[in-house]
């Protein structure tokens, strides 16, 4: 289709470029009637431009629309060249101090915590890093996309508003200058024509609603049949369904459907199909069809081309006009007064108005499109702010209203902008005086909570998803109503007062509708059915606490409304408690002589709710009064003596009683929902406004009423007012014997209610209800969350409540409580409770939930213990109450009271079984303490002549009254302590005794008053008890003293016998591997060695008795020693692919079926890497156990598919014993070379080249052999002849093949670990036949100790110190499982193999394609060579040794290696040769440089010094051969010279000795001589040797640099940044969601969507997965930039989440970007990612933290 199309499109072209856009400017300059020419212009290109074919084609129709279409416009404004126009207007103009700078999603955004007015003012990047609060305490956010730099604005900052850039000069004045003294007249008038013309058209066509129609003034006559059938999006239907549809209705593949619904999802809308209106249609028939079963169907519209055209464009004017305005101040103006301008329609009728009312009629991309011009225009032009500020407040609850029936989010709905007025101060007072907003906003609330009950209270349907969603919508009204009261007034005007006062009338309205809403009733019998509806309440509660917190703020600030508020609030109460008394029948208690009249109400029979705001914001008005001290000055302004006590308390008191009800299980039958409402009631989001204020509302109450009657109030409704008005109650209760669970109920609510008033006396650290200041109250909250445990600063502030700009006052405190303790490698920074602190900790602190006070109790007893103090936990001393709640004490010495704590007492004394609980008593003891504390209080500050009206001392000494004659509450103190049963509690009794007599001191002392007789006695008895306890206490102590010698004794002696143990039986530990496991190194030199040199190899090697080695299976328990002939032990061990160490990441092997890996490259792009955790098994063992696994995921596959840890398909499991991901085993055997090792006679042993000439000649005969073999089985006789022909060398056999002398089990073994490492590595199927398994197990193994070697070098350890256990036996297996595993391959295949790498050192005539001497890793094919020799060398008899050889083969390989880095060795000049002296080994150096100068016909440059040669031979060849030494150690057994073991200076000439080289390197040149020119001119002969000489290719340099994980930037919103730049690469320009960064390459990668997903062996994987293919062969680690967390992937089934290497300042990471505190990058952490990634332990760390937790194996990590 769109060849055909090609040619029409040039044709098009070409009419429509011949038009010049200045002529056509002419042409309107002269027109009489400018709008009919522009619009006959546009209807007559419009439609030629744009919508040309199925496919857009944006660059092309940009270029076009501004050449014929902008163009004439912009000629037409300037009135010349826009090219020269618009640069002098911009030179005119002066720079906004506004940024404005409209943020795109993702980007990041700072707030300064000092200075910003609210949280919504922020800045960008640009505007923060030049402004002053980079310095303060900021928080830094990601964008969501939409809002704008508030940098210039002088009314979000409260200091620094200016960055750098926006600064004014010192001679501006923020003067009101009309910006158009700056244009000429004509610009103005050509300006407004061309502004009002196009925004018109804009806006006429936008919210033109006719499909295949267009205006009249745009209509062309001939019009074509080409239709659009144009998707919208909508919130409701997901991405899958909408693939899924559209792959039905319009046939496309799933990638075409995929690019739609992201273009969908992005834009609002795309045409899904283009051609005639028939075929149009019948698509959206099935569109429709399709999507409408379960939800509302998906919009689909049919349109005209032309239609759509002229949409487009009319969005590409909008734009447009945003960017002309940008170069000038005064087109800016000009635009505003365009849009703003009243229509002929009069109200409503602006062109502004306009798009704002049809808000929720456009798509997305039209929305974003007219907000990013109203937000460059109305918002920038201060004046134009006003007035847009006022349409928008008068249309508000229209565009509510729209909202929420629009399904669109609400960053695309015009109500979105309200931020932008309504948290500006100035706008929002204009806006309340003059629309009286505050009501505006909350009527708008009104309208859409429409559901009451028949008292008019709120009642809320269930809480679907739906209901959700809408009252989502609803809440988003309650955000602008916070957003409006956000900055408090500090000039009240006349006008101001009244509007607020009116707002506050429609606020109580609201919560008048809340008061009581929900109400409950206890279920008795039967569970409740269905859980009543609670969340939707709660949700609203907790939205409103701000508002209503604010809305007291705002009271606060002005007393005269201060006063009609608390009348206004008084009276709704009034209203909603009118009915009172009804119905409920009044009744009178008394107790000790007092009485009082209530009504008869039972909290566990009737309603109840939880919902009293009303009363709650009185109780919070009542304090203001009283921090205001309003209350004291005008008293006679307040209706305080209207206040009817018992009214107000009853409410609060219900709920109060409710909590303590659920607590004591009256109300187990009402279901989770009670419990959830009681929680959120004391939760720390709620309760300011909830638990808090009803607890302040009783203290209002008891203030005003004689406590007496407040106290049997209480009871009646705690419902225990029988238990106290009783006489005897207790001892009739114990006598019958009631029902168990009453008891316990009863106790539970003594026990609530004597909290209750515990915490209505102590509770006096908010400012108005005690003297306090404003920090002391979050001082108190600190103390209390810092006594239960040290915390982290998250946590902390978590438990903090929260203003309504997210702070919590926290930071200004707490240096003062607390001291911080940094983390160290994990955890995180922890605040600890300063010593002195302790002393103001309260044990009934009211924000307690249960579980925190029996914690924080644990720990203060504990500290107390440990500073050798008493475990009372007394009451601390408290700040005295504010005159308005100052008579509050004296519900402490009230009769009423202290009948019910001497009746608590007294069952305390005759213990009385079940009928009283140990807290109970404590608590009492705990009111008495309180008591003391304030009679002290009082006695200190009383001033002369003062009546003491707080007498608890002497209302204590008194015993009860004639009829009962109960003892005094201090005798029964007495009493109790000496109960053996209150051990707890003695400490705290002897501190209410102790404290008692400080009192009657400090009174005898201030008067001479009689004092009761009975005092004296008392105090004889206390000191009698003491002395006696003292005693005790020595006593106990000696006794102590004496366990504890005698514990020490036999500690001693029994470390004694153990060490003669192992002294007698010293063999026997030594035998034992598993004994000490870390010293392994220290183990193998177990055996005695002189102290002579030790070599690792050659015919001198050091000969070392091999120790025995025993074993334990960790799954049968049995012991077995390692022998050939046993049965196979194995270790469990994790081969991977690894590119740990590659160099080039990019390579890719084509064909792994087909492809050779016998040489490795030097750039090691991808090798095998195996590990292992070093348990060991039997090998059947293990093959059992591993069946068993197998067949349990058989089963499990039937029952449910959930992803395990392990992939059982690819034979991984858990060892049994650690849980450490495996996918083999490797055998363990003792050191192969001792096996095979013939006991010949070894004197003479042929050199180097004699040597090398026998293995030419060998392979020679072994090749022919082969050859005659494959050509046919013919008669023997011809093959005597051709063996005849070559001379065989004398002591070979050919035709011998040696036994294998393994057991069955340990071939088998070998087979298995062979084929794994085959498979992995080569990512090919199983095939144990393969002539490349040899090759991958020498592979693995090179690999495995290259980056051991390498870690090594990395933490500059040595490279013998001690390894981990696991390392070192793991090492030590696979070296020795890579040495034996020739004797199950075929003997004729391993030879070849060594043929083939023999012939790369020493060349021969059969091989042509062998790599060149600069393309083989040398030690890869070190490894290859020695473990492939003894399939040549066990047919050699000639009494050449294994060992010679392999000192050969190291000799030629070193020698290779050293021509290796001679050639690629970089030739700096070094200024400091002049000083070194040229030794033996410099001169050596220099000859072997000239002659591979000389064979290298000149092209090697010349040598800069010996000296610097020499040093970087030595730095180039260290690794190899530290990687050598470590294969020579475990492949032969010789313990390491301790020089290796060490760490210090270079170990280069230990190393040399150890190989048996010698230290002079260059001497195996000179000592070779005759072999080795040859060998070397062979090698610089290679045509690629010389292509890079001449510089036609490059090479790896040696020593190769190590590998690390990308360097990070110090300050997370660098990375940040970064990533709101990054565009997904595939779908043009659009903004990546999930921008990820790989920390191996540094690639940033668009991951979790559908557009960056690729194809993988057949699946669709994101592009995360598809990365860790490409860069890391199957392993990845990444870092999500918007989530702030690393990311861990291993194939596409496997992945976790790790904690990030970016900290705060109070050292905790903040994963998600949740709390927004500045983060900086901890290099520990990263080196610990680091470390993670250079040992290969990514996949193991993701088996453990998938196994630990179960919920990661859920996540989808493929599309990741």
């Amino acid at each position: 289709m769109a060849s055909e199309m090609e040619p029409e499109v040039q044709a098009i072209d070409r009419s429509l470029l011949e038009c010049s856009a200045e002529e056509i400017a002419g042409k309107w300059l002269q027109a009489t009637d400018l709008t009919r020419e522009v619009y006959q212009h546009l209807a007559h290109c419009v439609p030629k431009i744009y919508c040309q074919g199925p496919n857009p084609f944006p660059q092309k129709e940009d270029t076009l629309a501004q050449h014929i279409l902008l163009g004439p416009m912009e000629w037409y404004m300037c009135g010349e060249d826009p090219a020269l126009g618009f640069p002098k207007l911009e030179q005119a103009n002066k720079p906004s101090h506004l940024c404005g700078r409209v943020f795109k999603v993702g980007e990041p955004t700072y707030s300064c915590r000092d200075c910003a007015v609210d949280p919504t003012c922020v800045l960008c990047m640009e505007c923060f890093l030049g402004s002053i609060h980079r310095d303060h305490r900021y928080r830094m956010t990601t964008s969501g996309g939409g809002g704008f730099c508030d940098c210039g604005d002088t009314e979000a900052w409260k200091e620094g508003p200016y960055c750098q850039k926006h600064e004014l000069s010192s001679s501006e004045v923020v003067g009101e200058e009309d910006p158009l003294v700056h244009l000429s007249e004509d610009v103005i008038a050509r300006t407004y024509n061309i502004f009002a013309i196009m925004f018109r058209y804009a806006v006429d066509i936008l919210t033109w609603e006719k499909e295949s129609e267009l205006p009249d003034d745009l209509e062309v006559a001939e019009k074509s049949d080409t239709y659009y059938c144009m998707l919208f999006n909508d919130e409701v239907h997901t991405y899958e369904q909408v693939i899924y549809t559209l792959q039905k209705a319009v046939n496309c593949t799933q990638k075409e459907a995929i690019g739609f619904a992201t273009t969908v999802d992005r834009d609002g809308r795309r045409s899904v199909r283009y051609g005639d209106f028939q075929y149009c249609d019948q698509a959206k028939t099935v569109i429709v069809r399709n999507t409408s079963r379960q939800t509302k169907p998906l919009k689909v519209q049919v349109m005209h081309s032309s239609v759509a055209a002229h949409q487009n464009f009319g969005l590409k004017a909008l734009s447009w006009l945003g960017s002309i305005i940008g170069y000038s101040d005064g087109l800016r103006r000009i635009l505003c007064q365009v849009g703003l301008q009243e229509g002929p329609d009069g109200e409503n009728s602006s062109l502004v108005d306009r798009l704002m009312l049809n808000d929720s009629k456009l798509w997305k991309g039209a929305r974003s499109v007219y907000h990013q011009l109203f937000m460059s225009s109305l918002l920038m032009d201060l004046k134009y702010k006003k007035l847009f500020a006022v349409r928008f407040a008068k249309n508000y609850r229209q565009l509510q209203r729209d909202f929420m029936e629009d399904d669109h989010e609400r960053a695309v709905s015009v109500t979105a902008l309200s931020v932008q007025f309504f948290t500006a101060p100035t706008l929002a007072r204009m806006l309340i005086t003059e629309e009286n907003l505050m009501t505006v906003i909350i009527k708008a609330f009104m309208d859409h909570l429409k559901h009451r009950d028949a008292q008019g209270r709120f009642q809320f349907e269930r809480y679907t998803a739906l209901q959700a969603f809408k009252f989502r919508r609803v809440q988003s009204l309650i955000l602008d109503l916070k957003y409006v009261l956000i900055s408090k007034p500090t000039e009240w005007s006349d006008e101001l007062r009244q509007k607020f006062l009116q707002g506050f009338d429609a606020f109580l309205e609201l919560l008048k509708c809340m008061q009581g809403m929900d109400p409950i009733t206890r279920q008795v019998g039967q569970h409740i059915e269905m859980e009543p509806e609670w969340e939707a309440a709660f949700t609203l509660q907790m939205k409103l606490t701000h508002v209503i917190s604010m809305v007291q703020d705002w009271c606060a600030l002005d007393e005269k409304v201060l006063i009609e508020a608390y009348k206004k609030c008084l009276a709704v109460l009034m209203q909603c408690h009118g009915g009172f008394t009804d119905g409920e029948q009044p009744i009178t208690l008394s107790i000790c002589g007092h009485s009082v009249e209530t009504i008869r109400y039972c909290v566990s029979q009737e309603k109840v709710s939880i919902h009293l705001p009303i009363s709650r914001l009185l109780a919070g008005l009542h304090v203001l009064l009283s921090k205001s001290e309003v209350a004291y000055r005008f008293p006679e302004l307040l209706p305080l003596s209207e206040l009817s006590p018992p009214m107000l308390i009853e409410h609060p008191l219900r709920c109060l009683v409710l909590c303590a009800q659920v607590h004591a299980g009256m109300w187990r039958r009402n279901g989770f929902s009670l419990v959830n409402q009681i929680y959120y009631y004391h939760n720390v989001k709620c309760r300011r406004e909830m638990f808090d204020k009803d607890i302040v509302m009783l203290q209002t109450g008891v203030s005003m009423m004689d406590p007496n009657h407040f106290l049997m109030i209480v009871l009646s409704r705690f419902e225990l007012y029988q238990i106290f008005s009783t006489p005897d109650y207790g001892k009739r209760f114990s006598s019958e014997v009631t029902h168990k669970d009453v008891v316990q109920q009863n106790n539970t609510l003594i026990e609530e209610m004597l909290y209750l008033i515990i915490m209505l006396v102590g509770e006096r650290f908010s400012p108005g209800v005690g003297q306090v200041g404003a920090t002391d109250e979050i001082k108190r909250e600190i103390i209390h969350q810092l006594s239960i445990k040290p915390m982290a600063h998250s946590e902390l502030v978590k438990s903090l409540p929260e203003d309504e700009n997210k702070e919590t006052g926290m930071e200004s405190v707490i240096e003062t409580v607390a001291h911080f303790k940094k983390p160290g490698l994990t955890g995180r920074g922890m605040y600890e409770l300063k010593q002195e602190c302790a002393k103001d900790f309260n044990l009934y602190f009211y924000h307690f939930s249960r579980a925190e006070q029996s914690k924080a109790e644990e720990a203060q007893r504990k500290l107390k213990r440990e500073n050798k103090e008493d475990t009372a936990l007394p009451p601390p001393a408290l700040p005295p109450f504010c005159p308005l709640f100052a008579s509050l004490v004296n519900i402490l010495q009230c009769d009423v009271m202290l009948c019910i704590m001497g009746t608590i007492l007294q069952w305390a004394v005759e213990h009385h079984g079940s009928a009283w609980s140990e807290s109970m008593l404590q608590r009492v003891l705990h009111l008495i303490g309180m008591a003391l504390r304030e009679e002290k209080h009082h006695l200190e500050n009383a001033s002369e002549g003062h009546v003491q009206t707080f007498t608890f001392t002497q209302k204590i000494s008194k015993p009860g009254d004639a009829p009962h004659n109960s003892p005094s509450i201090l005798a029964m103190l007495e009493t109790l302590q000496n109960a053996p049963s209150l051990e707890v509690h003695k400490d705290m009794i002897r501190w209410l005794l102790k404290m008692f007599n400080t009192i009657k001191k400090i009174r005898e002392s201030s008067s001479t008053s009689p004092v009761a007789e009975a005092e004296g006695t008392i105090m004889e008895e206390v000191i009698e008890n003491k002395s006696s306890r003292d005693k005790d206490k020595a006593e106990r102590k000696r006794k102590a003293e004496i366990a504890r010698l005698r514990r020490e004794k036999i500690m001693a002696q029994m470390s004694e016998m153990q060490r003669h143990f192992i002294d007698e039986n010293k063999e026997l530990f030594q035998q034992t591997l598993e004994l000490d496991a870390s010293a392994s190194a220290a183990l193998d030199s177990s055996p005695p060695v002189s102290d002579a040199a030790l070599t690792a190899l050659g015919p001198t090697q050091t000969q070392v008795p091999e120790p025995r080695q025993f074993v334990t299976c960790i799954l049968c328990q049995e012991e077995q020693e390692v022998t050939v002939e046993s049965r196979a032990m194995v270790l469990a061990a994790f081969v991977q692919r690894s590119t740990v160490l590659s160099k080039d990441r990019t390579k890719i092997i084509e064909d792994p079926e087909k492809y050779d890996p016998l040489f490795m490259h030097p750039d090691l792009s991808c090798g095998t890497h195996t590990g292992s955790c070093g348990h060991v098994m039997h090998a059947h063992c293990w093959q059992r156990y591993f069946d068993s696994v197998q067949a349990k995921e058989q089963r499990r596959q039937q029952r449910l598919r959930l992803h395990t840890s392990y992939d059982v398909e690819n034979g991984e499991f858990l060892c049994p014993l650690c849980e450490c991901l495996s996918n083999t085993v490797i055998p363990l055997l003792l050191p192969p070379r001792g096996i095979l090792r013939r006991r010949l006679n070894f004197s003479d042993q042929p050199d180097l080249t004699q040597w090398a000439k026998t293995v030419n000649q060998q392979i020679k005969v072994t090749q022919m052999l082969r050859k005659e073999d494959s050509v046919a089985d013919a008669p023997s006789s011809e093959d005597t002849e051709a063996m005849n022909i070559i001379p065989i060398p004398e002591g070979f056999r050919p035709d011998f093949y040696p036994r294998n002398p393994y057991s069955d089990s340990i071939k088998e073994m070998l087979a298995t670990f062979g084929t794994a490492a085959y498979k992995v590595g080569l990512k090919v199927h199983p095939n144990e036949g393969d002539p490349r398994v040899p090759i991958m197990c020498w592979g693995t193994c090179a690999y495995t100790i290259q980056s051991i070697e390498r870690i090594l070098s990395d933490e500059e350890k040595p490279v013998f110190g001690p390894l981990p256990c696991r390392l070192d036996d793991c090492l030590r297996s696979l070296t020795r499982f890579a040495a034996a595993h020739w004797t199950v391959a075929s003997l004729p295949v391993v030879q070849g193999h060594f043929c083939k790498l023999f012939a790369s050192l020493v060349p021969s005539d059969n091989y042509e394609d062998l790599p060149c001497i600069l393309d083989i890793d040398m030690f890869h094919l070190l490894v290859g060579l020695v473990l492939a020799f003894p399939a040549l060398q066990c047919q050699d008899f000639s009494g050449s040794s294994l060992a010679t050889g392999d000192l050969h083969i190291f000799h030629l390989v070193t020698m290779a290696h050293i021509v290796q880095i001679l050639l690629t060795s970089c030739t700096e000049e070094n200024g400091m040769d002049q000083e070194n002296p040229t030794g033996e080994e410099e001169l050596a150096i220099l000859s072997l440089h000239k002659t591979l100068h000389q064979y290298t016909g000149s092209a090697l440059e010349e040598a800069p010094s010996g000296w610097h040669l020499w040093k970087s031979v030595r730095a180039g060849i260290t690794p190899f051969l530290k990687c050598s030494a470590l294969f020579f150690h475990y492949l032969n057994g010789v313990p390491a010279p301790p020089d290796l073991q060490v760490s210090g200076t270079s170990h280069f000439e230990h190393l040399c000795n150890y190989l048996s080289l010698p230290t002079n390197l260059s001497r195996l040149f000179q000592e070779n001589n005759d072999i080795m020119n040859s060998l070397i001119e062979s090698w610089c002969q290679n045509s690629e040797v010389k292509r890079y000489l001449n510089g036609e290719r490059g090479a790896i340099s040696y020593p190769r640099g190590a590998n690390k994980l990308i360097d990070l930037p110090e300050d997370y919103s660098s990375l940040i940044n970064q990533a709101s730049n990054f565009s997904c690469p595939k779908s043009g320009g659009d903004k990546s969601r999930a921008p990820t960064l790989c920390l191996v390459c540094g690639s940033l990668l668009c991951s979790q969507s559908y557009c960056c997903q690729a194809e993988l062996e057949g699946e669709d994987v994101g592009a995360c997965t598809a990365h860790t293919y490409s860069c890391g062969s199957g392993a990845g680690i990444f870092l999500r930039v918007r989530e702030c967390q690393v990311l861990f992937l291993a194939g596409k089934t496997k992945g976790c989440f790790y904690s990030p290497p970016y900290l705060d300042d109070y050292g905790e990471t903040d994963q998600g970007l949740r709390r927004g505190n500045p983060l900086h990058l901890c290099q520990e952490r990263f080196r610990k990612i680091q470390k993670l990634w250079q040992q290969h332990s990514i996949t193991e760390e993701i088996g453990h933290a998938q196994e630990a937790n179960q919920t990661l194996v859920g996540i989808d990590w493929q599309h990741l």
